[in-house]
């Protein structure tokens, strides 16, 4: 847990007021985490558009590898700009392209620039280069999280099916094991691996001692890559079956809200036993869970440290006078599930499931924009990341803010934002009306 000062506490109480009154009303709900416990959801820090794979998905532009690499000074200034803008605590993802093909001293430097601010920095890689090696030097320089992206759009050579990529993801585990990060694997689902998806969460739940996350995105299309059309059998809904599918248990998926609903969803799930036999829904328990974000708002645990983030919630606790109220709901969780709990052996672990549904670039909403939760800093602040995805050009060119065609295409659909949600029928806009590429035939 950080200690924070009073400054920081006061300028992160500003910065959460200014993030409620961004939220629509209809989204200020009592279980909503922006504007009470966050500002943001994450930030994208993009210090490389290079990367090291062609996949058949991809949010990178056609011009995105001819793109020089960011000078450090200038990612240096954005770790500023984003504690200045966001807070203490802010979620940092560290990504590209893949930020593995920067130098190792600058990448270290850039973690550590983050954990000096107080952030909470997190390597999104493909993995390739990501060796225990690195990982080891990023750990100790500060990070919090390392998060794999691995699925059949990668298009790695001698696998043909999803769950033969569990051998790479296993040798990711061993790569991070023991280095006091939390692991975090992602996925794009889409028409090839959409039947998979309950034979991974299976697999999430075995390594669950390693893995802290899994998180399903949604096949969208926008940038480079063939695959553009998501099959019908592809939503948040679809997706959230097949995880509790695989789970064999319902999670509440509503019970945590962050931004819009219609943008992503978020569940989390204890896995007990050295398999993951059994597996019981953690938050399942709306006004509890609300009582508890009130509770811990301004805390911000090190994942890195499950066991002294514990105690120090324990002793929070006590300090607010939550304890009873803790153990009510706890206690009678574990009058419930004792034979479960007894037969885990001590084998508990938490392991949560986040689906993301960008948007296609074609046809953005605006009123999920205004809500976003996931933004992507410039030299000029943070811009809503399905936005930077659509536009991306825009930004590699070194202009910021929302470009003219963006705003264009809101006057186009019929937004007005001072009416949170009213949209007006329009004809859906063209790839060339919204300033993104020509898709190319499906693969």
């Amino acid at each position: 847990m950080y200690a924070h000062t009073e400054t920081e506490l006061d300028h992160l109480r500003r910065r959460l007021a200014e993030t409620l009154a961004r939220i629509s009303p209809d989204h200020r709900q009592p279980h909503q985490v922006l504007g009470a416990k966050r500002t943001i959801g994450c930030v994208a820090l993009e210090v490389t558009q290079r990367c090291n794979l062609d996949c058949s998905i991809c949010y990178l532009s056609e011009n995105s590898e001819s793109t020089p690499d960011i000078p450090l000074d200038t990612i240096l200034r954005r770790i500023d700009r984003i504690r200045a803008d966001y807070g203490v605590g802010t979620n940092v993802q560290i990504t590209g392209g893949d930020p593995t093909l920067r130098d190792p001293d600058e990448l270290e430097r850039i973690v550590r620039h983050c954990r000096d601010n107080k952030l909470m920095p997190a390597l999104f890689t493909n993995g390739v280069f990501a060796t225990r090696e690195l990982l080891s030097r990023l750990a100790e320089a500060g990070l919090t999280d390392v998060a794999f992206h691995v699925d059949l759009t990668e298009k790695r050579l001698g696998y043909t099916d999803e769950l033969q990529l569990n051998e790479v993801r296993a040798a990711y585990i061993e790569r991070a094991r023991g280095l006091g990060l939390s692991v975090i694997f992602n996925q794009t689902v889409f028409q090839r691996n959409a039947h998979r998806v309950e034979d991974l969460v299976r697999f999430y739940c075995r390594n669950a001692d390693v893995v802290g996350m899994a998180s399903f995105q949604l096949q969208a299309d926008t940038g480079r890559g063939r695959n553009r059309n998501r099959a019908d059998v592809i939503s948040l809904d679809t997706v959230a079956e097949r995880i509790e599918r695989g789970l064999g248990a319902r999670l509440s998926w509503d019970n945590v809200l962050f931004g819009h609903p219609r943008c992503h969803r978020i569940g989390y799930a204890l896995v007990l036993g050295p398999q993951g036999q059994h597996v019981l829904d953690l938050f399942d328990d709306r006004d509890a869970l609300v009582e508890m974000l009130k509770t811990f708002d301004d805390v911000c645990f090190d994942r890195r440290r499950p066991t002294r983030a514990a105690i120090q919630a324990v002793e929070v606790a006590i300090e607010r006078r939550w304890v009873r109220r803790g153990l009510q709901h706890w206690g009678s969780r574990v009058c419930r599930h004792w034979r479960e709990l007894l037969g885990s052996r001590g084998r508990i672990h938490k392991l949560s499931f986040f689906m993301q549904n960008f948007q296609d670039a074609t046809d953005l909403d605006h009123e999920r924009i205004d809500n976003c939760s996931f933004h992507c800093m410039t030299d000029d602040g943070g811009i809503s990341m399905c936005v930077h995805n659509a536009y991306r050009d825009h930004y590699l060119e070194g202009n910021t803010g929302y470009p003219e065609a963006y705003q264009a295409l809101r006057a186009l659909q019929g937004y007005h934002p001072s009416e949170p949600g009213r949209r007006t029928h329009a004809p859906r806009p063209t790839r060339a009306q919204s300033g993104a590429l020509q898709p190319r035939p499906a693969e």
